[in-house]
């Protein structure tokens, strides 16, 4: 079970599933997103759908760049910085405040 406010994740990427990339679970299946330069202002996650994003707004390939990714593209949880070492860290399961979805999903 994925709760946004607790995955950082490794997916392939929706343009080159042979890519990892690792981001942020902002939103899922059933919510409503404001995006970050996408096409739509807003985004209602599809049905077996996440939206990512990088905690580098507006300079990260995500989901604003490439809409919500299927679950069938995700891999695994991130946990931990390694590299570079100076960088080494457990991640934080934060959810900036500004990108909660506007809409959550009613369960």
């Amino acid at each position: 079970n994925i709760h946004s406010e607790s995955w950082t994740i490794q997916t392939g990427s929706p343009r080159n599933p042979e890519q990892k990339i690792i981001k942020r679970v902002i939103a899922l299946e059933g919510d409503i997103i404001k995006t970050i330069g996408y096409k739509k202002k807003y985004v209602k996650v599809p049905h077996g759908h996440i939206w990512v994003e990088g905690d580098h707004h507006g300079h990260s390939f995500d989901s604003n760049a490439f809409g919500p990714v299927s679950l069938g593209l995700l891999h695994a949880r991130a946990t931990h910085i390694l590299w570079p070492p100076k960088r080494w860290q457990k991640l934080q399961p934060i959810l900036p405040p500004e990108r909660k979805p506007l809409q959550k999903e009613q369960e």
